[in-house]
């Protein structure tokens, strides 16, 4: 009864400017590709709805295509790290 019940100060983990930006870099790149497809669409149909209709359409799906490759890519040393510390459970769990 003697031990405090707080956990131990850990230092805070920033991100680095690039660590950061990576979510705005993916986006940009699922916008580029929206545009280009909406681009294409409108010159082959003159259809401004149908053209945003396949940008829209495009800009999930290049969204999601980037999650899945993003997810199935190795982690990092420090992550593998990361995982480790929480998968063991502190010596007063119970």
């Amino acid at each position: 009864m003697t031990q405090s019940s707080d956990p131990k100060p850990q230092d805070p983990i920033i991100p680095t400017r690039r660590d950061r930006l990576k979510p705005l870099e993916l986006l940009g790149f699922s916008g580029v590709l929206a545009v280009f497809a909406g681009l294409i669409v409108l010159m082959a149909s003159r259809s401004w709805v149908l053209a945003l209709i396949f940008a829209v359409i495009t800009f999930i799906a290049s969204v999601m295509m980037v999650a899945l490759v993003g997810l199935g890519k190795k982690p990092s040393d420090e992550d593998v790290e990361a995982r480790k510390d929480l998968q063991k459970p502190d010596a007063d769990w119970h």
